[in-house]
C-alpha cells in the first residue's frame, strides 16, 4: 500500500484472524479505490471514490445495506438502499458541503454508461457519505469541483493511499490527523475461505479516549503534551464495508452493526455530536437491472457461520481507524489551525505501542 508505515509496522497486531495479503478493503476482487486530494492553504479536502465492481455496477447490482451508529450525519442514497437491499453506484466520500456536487457529478458518471436511465427505465441512486473537515477545511468555500469526482472515479486502483489523502485530506482522529484507513480479514468456513475489508474515513474522537490493542496511548501523549485545555468530540466517522461471503441483505445488515465493536474498541464513545454511519456490500451475488424469464438464486451463509463474519468486521474496523491514524502526517490548514501526526508524537515522545 504505497509503502506507508501501517500499525502493523510498530508491532501492533489486532484480533486473531489473519489478514488478506493488501490488508485492505480491496483484498476483495473487483474493489478498487481513487482519490483526488486537494491540498493548498485554506482548501485541505477531497474525495474519495470506491468501485464495488469493474462491471457496470447499474446494469449488475450488489446486496447491500446500511446502518445508523449514531445519526449525526448528512449520507446520500441509504433510504433506497435500505429498502431494495441494493447498491447502483460507486460510493463517494466528501465533506459535508462537497455531497452535493459529488451528486450531481455521479448522476452524470452512471447517464453516461446507461442511456436508458430516465429514459426506458427508472433513475439512479448515487450514494455519498461525508465527514465534517472545517477545522482544517475552508469548507464553506466549496473547494471539491465536478473535475475532481470525475478524476477520483476514473483513476481508482487495488493499491491506493491511506492518511491525510481524498476525502481524508482535512479530517480529524482522536485529536490529532485522521483521514483513510484499511484493513480486511479472512473467514475460513467450511464451505469455503471468503474476505471481508473495511475502509474508514475518520474524524472523530478526543486524545485521551484514544487505545491501542487496549493500551491508553492517547491518555499518555495527553499528559507528554501538556494539554490541559477541555476535548470535544464533534466529528464523524464513515465505514465502508466490502466482503466476498454470500449473504443475504438482513444478514448483511447484522455483520455491518459489529463494526461498532471495532470503533470501541480504539476508544470510541459515540458521543452526541459524532456521526457514525456503516455502508457495505457483497460482491458474492449480482442482481441484474432487467428482470429475468426465472427466479433470482441467492446464496446465503447459515446463521451459524456469523459469529465469524462478526469477528472479522469488528477487528477490520478497528485496525483501520488505527491506520488512519498511523498513516497521516501533519496538516496546517485554514487559518493556520493544524493537528499533529501520530506517528511523530509516538516518535518524540518515544512511545512504545505494544
Amino acid at each position: 500500500m504505497h509503502n506507508q508505515k501501517r500499525i502493523r509496522d510498530y508491532g501492533v497486531e489486532i484480533g486473531r484472524l489473519k489478514p488478506g495479503p493488501r490488508n485492505a478493503i480491496t483484498d476483495i476482487e473487483g474493489v478498487t479505490v481513487g482519490h483526488v486530494t486537494l491540498s493548498d492553504g485554506n482548501s485541505q479536502t477531497g474525495v474519495t471514490a470506491i468501485l464495488p465492481h469493474q462491471g457496470n455496477i447499474f446494469k449488475e447490482k450488489l446486496i447491500a445495506s446500511s446502518h445508523v451508529i449514531n445519526g449525526f450525519g448528512k449520507t446520500m442514497g441509504t433510504i433506497q438502499m435500505e429498502e431494495l437491499g441494493t447498491l447502483e453506484t460507486p460510493i463517494l466520500l466528501t465533506n459535508t458541503l462537497g455531497v452535493g456536487v459529488a451528486a450531481d457529478t455521479l448522476f452524470d458518471y452512471m447517464l453516461e454508461q446507461n442511456p436508458e436511465i430516465g429514459r426506458s427505465t427508472g433513475t439512479v441512486n448515487p450514494v455519498i457519505g461525508e465527514c465534517n473537515d472545517m477545522f482544517l477545511n475552508d469548507i464553506r468555500a466549496k473547494f471539491v469541483k465536478r473535475e475532481h469526482v470525475l478524476e477520483a472515479l476514473h483513476n481508482t486502483s487495488a493499491d491506493f493511499e491511506e492518511g491525510a489523502v481524498g476525502a481524508g485530506r482535512g479530517m480529524l482522529c482522536y485529536s490529532l490527523k485522521g483521514g483513510i484507513g484499511s484493513a480486511s480479514r479472512l473467514i475460513e468456513l467450511a464451505h469455503g475461505t471468503y474476505t471481508t475489508g473495511v475502509l474508514v474515513l475518520s474524524n472523530f474522537g478526543i486524545l485521551s479516549d484514544l487505545l491501542v490493542k487496549g493500551k491508553a496511548i492517547g491518555q499518555e501523549l495527553k499528559e507528554a503534551l501538556c494539554d490541559d485545555h477541555k476535548e470535544e468530540d464533534k466529528g464523524s466517522v464513515m465505514i465502508i464495508v466490502a466482503t466476498d461471503l454470500p449473504v443475504s441483505e438482513r444478514q448483511l445488515n447484522r455483520i455491518l452493526k459489529r463494526s461498532v465493536a471495532g470503533l470501541s474498541r480504539t476508544g470510541s464513545i459515540i458521543t452526541n455530536g459524532s456521526g457514525e454511519i456503516v455502508l457495505g456490500f457483497s460482491t458474492a451475488t449480482r442482481i441484474p437491472h432487467d428482470k429475468p424469464e426465472g427466479l433470482l438464486t441467492i446464496p446465503q451463509i447459515h446463521e451459524e457461520d456469523m459469529d465469524e463474519a462478526f469477528r472479522a468486521v469488528g477487528e477490520a474496523t478497528e485496525e483501520a481507524v488505527l491506520n488512519s491514524l498511523v498513516t497521516a502526517e501533519e496538516v496546517i490548514g485554514r487559518d493556520g489551525n493544524k493537528r499533529p501526526a501520530f506517528k511523530d508524537l509516538i516518535e518524540k515522545f518515544d512511545v512504545s505501542l505494544v
